[in-house]
């Protein structure tokens, strides 16, 4: 995900018209991550929204606007695990079906479900590692940053995860 160091720094000081030249370079992929790990779109436009509110609130706080993906990221990141948190106590489901149906013309869409449901059955951190590394390409050294903890962690958890999905789909 590229971003215009110089527009983050502008929206920073104030620039509202910088500050949705960001939103619109990188709102696309938080919004795949966002729709990838939440798996409904309704869900993952208010985690990108409230991100970008969060943000846009926070944005004065960013120390180094190179780090402005990481920042970001962290914060859908957190957004999206306290609403898979919620998922879990209101016992509601993955909208697998709404899935297929918005990206049908994306590869077969029997081998997207099968994948959509390996993907399901994973722990949040497994599936925003793999959701981040393989759709969307981060290095295991970005997810680490974006996820706080050791890159070494990140590359063991990938490797694990990405076997078990082997396993599933095989």
């Amino acid at each position: 995900m590229k971003v215009d160091v110089g527009a983050v720094r502008r929206a920073r000081e104030g620039n509202i018209e910088s500050f949705e030249t960001v939103y619109a370079q990188v709102a696309p992929d938080l919004y795949k991550v966002a729709l990838y790990t939440l798996g409904n779109t309704h869900d993952a436009e208010d985690a990108v929204s409230e991100t970008f509110l969060e943000a846009f609130k926070g944005l004065k706080n960013l120390r180094d606007e190179d780090k402005f993906v990481s920042w970001i990221m962290k914060i859908l990141s957190v957004r999206c695990k306290r609403k898979i948190g919620q998922y879990i106590k209101d016992k509601n489901s993955i909208d697998i079906d709404e899935i297929l149906y918005l990206s049908s013309a994306d590869g077969d869409p029997t081998q997207r479900a099968e994948v959509l449901a390996a993907l399901d059955e994973l722990k949040y951190d497994e599936r925003l590692i793999v959701v981040l590394s393989v759709l969307q390409g981060y290095t295991t050294k970005e997810i680490a940053a974006i996820m706080g903890c050791p890159q070494g962690t990140v590359s063991s958890k990938l490797h694990r995860t990405l076997k078990k999905l082997k396993e599933k789909l095989s």
